[in-house]
């Protein structure tokens, strides 16, 4: 196979640097980790060889999808994606994170992390951000329509590294954190919800296919 190992580019594209600020959560408690994991699934109705060929193609529907949030390509697999604004008690960041869409394994797909080339040394000292997904395409196996059906089903972690100013951090520890991470959660939410959609309507409508009404999210 011509294809790159997936293993050995992942670990070499998303180790974080010495100095990222998730190396300094437990010794700075200005420092705050927020984390959340969500998954879904999507109905296409096309075969998972026509899907695949699609999502292969990603220089194409990953830009028209995350509109409005920013993309710049910062090669042929990875994408620079400025998520939009996050905080907590009126202290905001608006992270910009890399994004590396690896290589297809059979009907699976992932995506992780990579370091920004040009990110400001003083936005690196306010948050840090992995991201980590998966996505596999499986037959449905109980279609009984007229139309082929594939389900694409995905998975998410995400994890939000912030350094709090010192006045948000006298405040109660739970307090701090149950509120971040309520945030956090309806921000991918939200994210999460347009990108699903919009793939859904762009995959179908670039296939002259009827889009399956939108489905209320799992999350």
């Amino acid at each position: 196979s011509n294809l790159p190992d997936r293993s050995s580019s992942v670990l070499l594209l998303s180790r974080p640097s010495e100095q990222a600020l998730r190396h300094r959560v437990e010794i700075d408690p200005q420092v705050r980790c927020y984390r959340s994991h969500f998954s879904d699934r999507m109905e296409m109705r096309a075969d998972p060889d026509t899907i695949a060929t699609y999502l292969d193609q990603h220089d194409g529907w990953f830009r028209r999808c995350a509109s409005p949030m920013e993309v710049e390509a910062l090669g042929p697999q990875a994408y620079a994606l400025t998520l939009g604004r996050f905080g907590n008690f009126g202290f905001e960041v608006e992270p910009t994170i890399g994004l590396r869409l690896l290589p297809r394994q059979e009907r699976s797909y992932g995506i992780d992390t990579v370091d920004l080339p040009d990110l400001d040394p003083a936005l690196s000292k306010l948050y840090d951000v992995d991201f980590k997904a998966k996505l596999s395409l499986v037959d449905d196996p109980d279609n009984h329509s007229e139309h082929d059906q594939t389900w694409v089903s995905w998975s998410l972690d995400l994890a939000v590294w912030i350094a709090l100013p010192r006045v948000i951090t006298m405040l109660p520890n739970g307090l701090v954190q149950s509120s971040g991470d309520h945030l956090l959660r309806q921000i991918v939410r939200q994210i999460s919800r347009k990108l699903t959609w919009k793939v859904q309507e762009d995959f179908h409508a670039t296939h002259s296919l009827a889009c399956p009404p939108r489905r209320r999210a799992a999350f």
